[in-house]
């Protein structure tokens, strides 16, 4: 690998880890896949010329290749999503990929991708009901996160503008699932409320942030699920389907 195609492979790498988390629904099973994807290599992407671009594609698509040769579980005796129906949605909706790169990435036909997409779209309204506590300090924002997680069929169990209101409710609601801003503002850091509510309460956690490489670091509170500012309702529906599904279940690699 030359310089320039190792400056843009480190580049693509937290996108790389945001995208194996949000697959299998954590942390550790998710850098484990990305790990394991540097050590067996990566593969060329025909007809891809942006370097950047390149190297993102050449991770998701080691990363599927692993996920993708790991058995079905029972998502889809149960009518879930099926592994390549849930990678194409993560590529499209948390990636911002368009359908025919992520298509390239899975090395899936054009029309074979899309009727995937398809038919992954029309089965998200049937997932799981999440009772959802929202953190965000910012009253609109909040009423708009409270419509789109209502719109796709779940509930909004309370909203809180500060670590302190997000801690309380959820000590009294117990949410199956955590929408959490990054910054509070006045309120404090959506990171330290996510980490007081799960010292008591494990519930999966999906953070909303302008700056998705800022929670990628190595450092601190890591989640599994990140959705970038602004984002499409149908981002969020994804996102919201993966974590209370816990995303897909893999060997240790």
């Amino acid at each position: 690998m030359s310089e320039m195609d190792r400056t843009a492979l480190i580049a693509a790498l937290p996108y790389a880890r945001r995208f194996a988390r949000a697959l299998t629904g954590a942390q550790s099973a998710g850098d484990a896949l990305v790990a394991e994807a540097l050590r067996q290599g990566l593969l060329p992407v025909e007809g891809v010329r942006d370097g950047a671009m390149l190297a993102r594609l050449s991770l998701y698509g080691a990363i599927c290749r692993i996920a993708g040769a790991a058995p079905e579980t029972e998502d889809l005796a149960a009518g879930g999503l099926s592994r390549p129906q849930r990678m194409l949605l993560l590529l499209t909706s948390l990636e911002e990929l368009e359908a025919e790169q992520a298509a390239r990435a899975l090395d899936l036909p054009l029309d074979q991708a899309a009727q995937h997409l398809e038919a992954a779209r029309g089965h998200l309204r049937a997932g799981a009901v999440a009772r959802v506590l929202i953190i965000e300090d910012e009253p609109i924002i909040a009423l708009d996160l409270q419509q789109l997680v209502e719109a796709a069929g779940h509930e909004v169990v309370g909203i809180a503008s500060t670590e302190d209101e997000a801690v309380a409710i959820a000590a009294a609601e117990r949410p199956s699932l955590v929408l959490a801003d990054v910054n509070l503002g006045a309120g404090g850091d959506g990171t330290s409320a996510v980490a007081r509510i799960l010292r008591t309460h494990q519930a999966p956690v999906i953070f909303v942030t302008a700056y998705p490489e800022r929670l990628l670091t190595g450092q601190d509170l890591e989640p599994a699920f990140i959705i970038t500012k602004p984002f499409e309702p149908t981002t969020l529906a994804v996102a919201t389907y993966q974590a209370v599904t816990r995303g897909v279940h893999l060997d240790p690699v």
